[in-house]
């Protein structure tokens, strides 16, 4: 190996020759450069970003040339794009792991065969100015490197996610130049950062030169105090410098206007201070920024300033006075193709999306973001609880989480500086955002003294911020009175226990859900359960669902078919297999129906009814900051599904936190008689930074019935109908009338074919279901249903018969069971099928679950059937357009829809159940010319059509692995279980369990030419 000092497990040395930490800014030539915030328009910029000379090796005792000098020749190397993660380039091992550290556990040592990769790059540089110093920033390297600079060492840095900056005016010329940079996967900083992610190598972030005025201004942190409620503000503008120093500052609002200008001398430090009246505040919902313009020698410093203050008063969280609500999301750096490598374009991309479902809150889970993406949540309006780059959580696993030893290292001395070190940097870099509302000192890395001196220090640099750790909770420490922390964190506790929480008048600090809601696969189904209580409780500030994206690694199989990797794939071990496929969208971005329910329970405007025969509505508006007056309210009146008024309302006004009684100008007549639904649409008035005018903000329903119930209306009997003909031959019964003929299996209980006019609507015999291919959020629960044989359960007939009844009708009855092979028996019950001389088929299941054992919750029950190739149209009255489930069916609204089998199909990575709608009144399947079968049920049903069987999607890890049946598999179920969010989440809650120990459901089958109906 090449004779380097062996840095990367030393505890004693976190960096050689790093700068310390400053705020993040990028020096101009002049204002109008500085205001573009362009960093390639400033003279002083220079960026490293390109092509770099790469060599891979697998282990760093395999570098054994000096491969840093200036002569060493590197033209046979690969060339590797910086910023890039080596591993979605081809080199190394692609590998995700949650918790478990992919190393043996042996802090401070990491394994021997510790992967290198060497990078090298040839630069030109200008003709120093007289007076001039320059500087190299690395903005991300993971996991630690080793640089030099024209043959000379220049120095070394840990800790990934926070920049490095270098002065290296002395080992530059004038010309070209030679920048050679060693990176190793592991170092002892690598037991710190076990976060739940790809492990990812190389330099990921942009790396540039920095050309400065030897005295210049090293570092600008704003600070702000208010007087007279918000009234007046002073920003105190601490400034520090190389050396003695004249200053200009000027203060200008969002229009350019000066509101303040300052000129001084300052040597090494000094304070500039303005004073102003009524200023605007800076909040999510209106992000009114300031510029701070410093000017100094031949440089322009410009700082973003957002009026705004935070503070917790008598256990409430709040924003310039105001209390707020947080709602979040987990965000990690993750791109389908790039990595933890982060495009500007990106990040704007979830910023918008995020604005456009209602988002206020981004933890940045679990190590801080890029500057520029703070930078972007100041200027879109989020609040950001900005994250030390720190979690330990294989440590805790390496010792199965007992005898203390999850506090390993958070409570070793040795531990202490590397801990420290982290929440330095990040505080730092991060002091003048104004979108950061609380520093978080990580997670998941247990709880002890170092936390404490973390938090210490932030507190003696910063004291206008609080502090957050949720690692200190009483489930780790026994006390939830943690003095260095300014509230109480949780990580997916129940509804139950933050209630709890919020009514202990003995718990005084604000409560915040760092994490719940596990928003893995189909799901969450817990979001509604949770916003009634947050609401509800002042103490409850909110909290940030776990998480935005699916991590996914674009790839394809042998043979070209492109689908999303997660753990294992690629051979990785030990891993966590499709834990990190557990986001509100997609990979690249396309939001899961999870992200649709979000939206709409944490919409900020709630409508009511009041009066609504009359048209009167009440509107809340549960904006902290602004009034309704941008907001525009689309409604229409429907009855029996037919639209009867329709309107806009411009006059909704309410402010921040208050209601309003809204008439809607419709009249239901006394003597109306009929089913009624009001729907209103709430949309932008005017185009905004993140969506255009009209975007939907969110929606209500209400239905009400007037008058007297309609009667159904009477079944239409064929021309010539009397009664329906039977014949028994063996075990089957054909039941033939006018038009239909269908057959029954008396010895299996259950309809073989249905067909009319001869078209058949069945490809196999009808059966009873309880499985459901499990979701992610079933992943536990499923272990009991496995054992018990739901996934395997069969139907046993005791007894079947029919006879003809007064009416003409054929009645068959069957006394049946369903069990697995070698469990007790699940489930008795005794069917009804009934067909009407008009080939209608009413069907009565009563059922009971037996009392051997205490079985499990059912998935599902209801008739499966399958119906020939062809039957492609869907058609169905209910809710829509997507799919929905009893936990799950607020994004939803009452309609009636015409769709495809294909449509209804949610393409989650790893195949599960998904497409239900909850709620169906009837549906019809059927060929695109309308002939097939139409369902109702006089209570409703969950409904369900698919070219997958629960036993295909059950079976497949990835959706390249299924193969779609020409047939289409319907469910029509009494009820579906929930789906919740117990990947990770409490258990699903009992209200949305079928567990019921005897039920009855009623269902009709009619075939069907709809367009002769």
């Amino acid at each position: 190996m090449i004779q380097i000092n062996k840095y990367w497990e030393d505890l004693n040395v976190l960096q050689v020759n790093r700068q310390a930490p400053r705020a993040y800014y990028i020096p101009y030539a002049d204002e109008q450069s500085a205001k573009s915030g362009r960093r390639g328009q400033s003279p002083y910029y220079q960026t490293l970003n390109g092509n770099w000379k790469f060599q891979y090796h697998r282990t760093v005792h395999d570098v054994v040339e000096p491969f840093y000098e200036e002569d060493a020749d590197v033209s046979a190397w690969d060339e590797l794009i910086v910023p890039s993660c080596w591993q979605v380039k081809g080199y190394d091992q692609l590998h995700y792991t949650n918790l478990n550290y992919p190393f043996p556990c042996d802090p401070p040592y990491v394994p021997e065969d510790n992967p290198a990769g060497l990078y090298v790059r040839e630069f030109n540089v200008s003709k120093p100015m007289p007076g001039k110093e320059r500087y190299i920033v690395f903005e991300g390297v993971n996991a630690c490197f080793y640089f030099w600079v024209n043959g000379k060492f220049a120095g070394y840095s840990q800790g990934s996610r926070m920049p490095a900056e270098f002065e290296v005016s002395s080992l530059l010329r004038e010309g070209k130049n030679r920048v050679a940079v060693m990176v190793l996967k592991w170092c002892d900083g690598s037991y710190l950062e076990d976060q739940d992610l790809w492990r990812y190598s190389g330099i990921f972030r942009d790396v540039y030169l920095l050309e400065r005025d030897a005295t210049h201004v090293r570092d600008v942190w704003n600070k702000q105090t208010f007087q007279d409620g918000f009234r007046k503000a002073a920003l105190a503008a601490e400034i520090e410098t190389t050396g003695r120093l004249e200053i200009r500052a000027e203060l200008k609002d969002a229009q350019g206007t000066i509101v303040g200008s300052i000129q001084e001398i300052v040597d090494g430090k000094g304070t500039l201070q303005f004073e102003l009246k009524d200023p605007v505040l800076w909040n999510a919902e209106k992000p009114y920024l300031y510029r701070l313009y410093v000017h100094s020698g031949g440089e322009v410093l410009q700082f973003p300033v957002g009026f705004k203050q935070v503070a917790i008063e008598a256990g409430v969280f709040k924003v310039n006075g105001q209390a707020v609500k947080l709602k979040g999301v987990n965000r990690h750096d993750s791109h389908p193709e790039l990595g933890q490598t982060i495009p500007v374009k990106h990040m704007i991309k979830d910023l918008i999306l995020m604005k456009k479902h209602n988002i206020n809150t981004i933890r940045t889970s679990h190590y801080p973001s890029d500057s520029r993406f703070m930078e972007l949540c100041n200027e879109y309006g989020f609040y950001v609880i900005d994250e030390a780059d720190l979690e330990c959580h294989g440590i805790g696993s390496a010792g199965d989480f007992q005898d203390g030893v999850f506090h390993k290292l958070s409570r070793d001395p040795a531990w202490q500086a590397a801990f420290v070190d982290r929440a330095v940097r990040m505080v730092e870099r991060d002091k003048n955002h104004p979108c950061v509302v609380m520093w978080s000192l990580g997670n998941e890395s247990g709880y002890g003294a170092n936390h404490i001196a973390m938090a210490e220090w932030v507190r003696s640099r910063e004291t206008s911020i609080p502090i957050h750790y949720e690692g200190a909770a009483p489930h780790y420490e026994g006390s939830s009175q943690v003095d260095c922390l300014d509230l109480e964190s949780r990580m997916y506790a129940s509804v139950q226990q933050i209630e709890a929480y919020a009514r202990d008048e003995n718990q005084k600090k604000p409560l915040f859900l760092c994490e719940y809601s596990h928003a893995m696969g189909n799901g969450p189904g817990d979001l509604f359960d949770y916003w009634e209580v947050i609401y509800r409780y002042p103490k409850l500030m909110g909290g940030c669902v776990w998480e935005w994206s699916d991590h996914g690694i674009q790839t394809q199989t042998e043979d070209g078919t492109p689908f999303y990797a997660y753990g294992g794939d690629f051979g990785d071990t030990p891993n966590d297999g499709n834990f990190c496929i557990d986001g509100l969208v997609t990979p690249d971005r396309k939001p899961h129906t999870g992200l649709l329910e979000l939206k709409k329970i944490i919409a900020p405007i709630r409508i009511e009814e009041e009066n609504l025969p009359i048209g009167e509505i009440k509107v809340t508006n549960l904006y902290d900051f602004i009034d309704l007056s941008h907001i525009g309210v689309f409604w229409k009146l429907e009855e029996d599904g037919r639209m009867i008024h329709q309107g806009q309302l411009e006059s909704i006004k309410a402010g921040p936190h208050s209601s309003q009684i809204v008439s809607l100008p419709y009249l239901v007549p006394e003597a109306a008689s009929g089913h009624y639904v009001l729907t209103l649409s709430c949309w932008l008035k005017e185009e905004t930074v993140w969506a255009e005018a009209g975007h939907e903000i969110t929606f209500e329903q209400f239905e009400w019935t007037a008058g007297l119930k309609n009667e159904p209306e009477p079944e239409v009997m064929p021309k010539g109908t009397t009664s329906v003909q039977a014949e028994q031959k063996g075990q089957l019964l054909m039941v033939e009338g006018f038009d239909f003929a269908h057959v029954f299996n008396l010895q299996d209980g259950t309809l073989q074919r249905l067909s009319r006019h001869g078209v058949e609507m069945l490809a196999a015999p009808a059966q009873f279901s309880i499985w459901r291919a499990p979701t992610d959020n079933d992943m536990h629960v499923k272990e009991k249903w496995l054992e018990e044989g739901y996934d395997r359960a069969l139907m046993k007939v005791y007894q079947c018969g029919w006879e003809q009844t007064q009416d003409g009708a054929i009645e068959i009855r069957s006394r049946f069971s369903i069990g697995a092979v070698s469990r007790f028996t699940i489930l008795r019950g005794e069917a009804c099928w009934k067909v009407n001389r008009n080939g209608a088929v009413d069907l009565l299941v009563t059922t009971k679950i037996q009392n051997e054992r205490q079985f499990p919750y059912l998935p599902r029950f209801g008739l499966r059937l399958s119906m020939p190739q062809g039957m492609e149209e869907v058609e169905y009255s209910g809710f829509g357009p997507h799919e929905s489930y009893i936990d799950k069916r607020q994004s939803v609204r009452r309609g009636r829809f015409l769709t495809t089998v294909d449509e209804m199909f949610e393409n989650y990575i790893m195949p599960q159940e998904n497409g239900a709608r909850y709620g169906t009144q009837w549906a019809v399947v059927s060929n695109e010319q309308g002939m097939g079968l139409q369902f109702s049920a006089p209570g409703g049903f969950s409904f369900h059509a698919s070219h997958f069987t629960p036993e295909d999607l059950t079976k497949a890890a990835h959706t390249w692995e299924l193969a779609k049946r020409k047939e289409t598999i319907v469910h029509l179920d009494y009820k579906m279980s929930g789906v919740g969010s117990n990947s990770c989440g409490p258990e699903l809650a009992e209200a949305y369990r079928l567990s019921e120990k005897e039920f009855q459901f009623e269902l009709k089958l009619k075939p069907v030419f709809k367009e002769d109906e």
